[in-house]
């Protein structure tokens, strides 16, 4: 299904993180908001049970096979480890809040 690039239309890959385990998950659509009402409602099988969940992380893609495919890499050992290093401050000020880690 091939997209627009010229129809202003985004397709946005973006990170929940879960207050109930901590765990994080990595998705991509092409309406963030509505996506992630979704996902606070109980609607998505993959954070039902995780909530409640926030958004911590998103990028912006204008293609649609672009935006696939970094969220599989996001999904991947490396991209997770990316993931790290762009959220060092989140995950400092994260572990004041809670009290935890460094």
């Amino acid at each position: 299904m091939p997209s627009n690039t010229t129809s202003g239309v985004f397709f946005y890959i973006y990170v929940l993180e879960s207050f109930k385990d901590g765990n994080r998950y990595i998705g991509y659509t092409n309406n963030l908001k509505r996506r992630l009402e979704e996902h606070k409602k109980g609607l998505s099988f993959s954070t039902r049970f995780r909530l409640p969940i926030k958004l911590i992380y998103f990028e912006g893609c204008l293609n649609q096979e672009d935006a696939k495919r970094r969220e599989n890499y996001l999904k991947t050992t490396q991209g997770r480890r990316f993931l790290g290093l762009r959220l060092q401050e989140y995950k400092r000020q994260n572990n004041k809040m809670f009290g935890t880690g460094s």
